[in-house]
């Protein structure tokens, strides 16, 4: 079932279906993990229902935003976002597959990608029945290859790739990263509470840069069950969102 729901950055609004997929703090996270350079384009892969374009434009500042999305319904929530917003002329939403980037976007063309992917590798871990919902957890329609690849390709020279994901998948990340003569920059870990171990990962990586990485203090989500910590509560009145659990 849609609804529309305020954000409170700039009073845009979010067309979502629980019934599929809503966005979550791993898209708030990464959104927020995205340097506070202005960025003339940005390119977001695997989009859903817009939700990274539109925090990227509300407080990032970034000129022109593109998010592609292979699911048609997700597509389709994301446009009326753009629409209901009034962001025409500064976000757009192709309902496509990155596998095809080549031929939906120029080569070296964006400065800045962003990326919440499918954590799961395919064949693992549980799959929810929904199908909206197994296709954006689990690597059914593309995989951690696909979306680094996708990103290099679009990318311009010392361009950045900003992508949450999770640790156990460090090592691959940073071998396929460094396939695609991408290389990390910064690196923060996701902890569920300060003496439990981390549940995501955040890293930037820079196209053709030297190999020169920081590792960010972790963040911590949960003070105590259902209490957020003061910097996720800093985090959500950044981005300018209701920090609601």
């Amino acid at each position: 079932m849609e609804s529309i729901d305020t954000l409170l950055t700039n009073g845009f609004k979010i067309v979502q279906d629980k019934e599929k997929f809503c966005y979550g703090i791993d898209a708030i996270l990464l959104a927020n993990f995205v340097t506070a350079a202005k960025y003339e384009t940005a390119f977001d892969l695997g989009t859903g229902n817009g939700i990274i374009p539109i925090l990227l434009t509300a407080t990032k500042k970034a000129g022109r935003v593109t998010g592609i999305e292979i699911q048609s319904e997700s597509a389709e929530l994301a446009k009326k976002s753009v629409n209901i917003n009034g962001q025409e002329n500064q976000i757009t939403i192709i309902n496509g597959d990155i596998k095809n980037i080549e031929a939906l976007a120029k080569k070296a063309s964006i400065d800045c990608v962003t990326s919440n992917p499918p954590y799961i590798a395919a064949g693992s871990g549980r799959q929810n029945p929904a199908n909206a919902k197994n296709i954006a957890r689990h690597e059914i329609l593309c995989t951690l290859d696909d979306v680094i690849k996708a990103a290099a390709y679009l990318l311009k020279q010392n361009g950045d790739f900003f992508m949450i994901h999770k640790p156990s998948r460090t090592t691959e990340i940073f071998e396929r990263l460094a396939h695609y003569k991408l290389t990390a920059k910064r690196l923060q870990f996701v902890h569920p509470f300060v003496d439990q171990p981390p549940t995501m990962i955040l890293v930037q990586a820079q196209k053709n840069a030297r190999p020169l990485l920081t590792v960010e203090k972790p963040l911590i989500v949960y003070s105590s069950k259902g209490v957020y910590t003061n910097d996720i509560k800093a985090i959500y009145a950044t981005m300018g969102i209701n920090a609601k659990i």
